[in-house]
């Protein structure tokens, strides 16, 4: 059985992926979020666009922290819509592609608004959450772990490797490291 310091774990190491991806963003103008900078040059016609965007990253990372503890930990519920809809769900689920055309998604502050609201919500929801419901299974599908308490360790986990493609990204259109 799960105790209450593993709850706190969880929710601690998701707040920080939170706070660290957020220093990455923090000096980024809106017009570098839609650019997919190349790492390198095609054989047949120079540079090729770079496989992602800030905007994808930042959508991406909204959408699987509503996924990996909202949905799985009690399924979706009436007002969940207005977190984050399926619009914007469809534009950044795993398996998308990135485009560089601005005008396919929304504005920066805009994503940036779903991002805080998902996160807003995940912290609340998990300050009162049952520490007992933790070795629960998820509800279906899951990503890695088939518990509630795996599937909150991952959320961090994930935020942190896309934080690192963010990282690289902001190197890649100039900006220095954060850290």
């Amino acid at each position: 059985m799960a105790d209450p310091s593993q709850l706190e774990l969880a929710r601690r190491q998701i707040d920080f992926a939170r706070s660290y991806t957020k220093t990455l963003l923090a000096d980024l103008e809106d017009d570098l979020w839609f650019v997919r900078p190349s790492a390198g040059a095609s054989e047949d016609a120079g540079p090729a666009p770079g496989p992602t965007h800030i905007a994808w990253q930042v959508g991406h990372l909204a959408m699987a922290e509503y996924m990996l503890t909202l949905l799985r930990l009690r399924g979706k519920q009436p007002g969940d819509s207005d977190l984050i809809d399926k619009p914007f769900m469809r534009l950044f689920l795993k398996g998308s592609t990135p485009e560089s055309d601005p005008a396919r998604y929304p504005a920066p502050a805009q994503i940036l608004a779903v991002f805080d609201r998902v996160h807003d919500r995940v912290m609340s929801e998990l300050a009162e959450y049952p520490a007992d419901q933790l070795d629960q299974p998820v509800v279906e599908p899951y990503a890695v772990y088939a518990t509630r308490l795996g599937s909150l360790l991952f959320c961090a986990s994930h935020e942190m490797l896309h934080a690192g493609q963010i990282g690289l990204l902001r190197r890649l259109l100039g900006r220095p490291p954060v850290r």
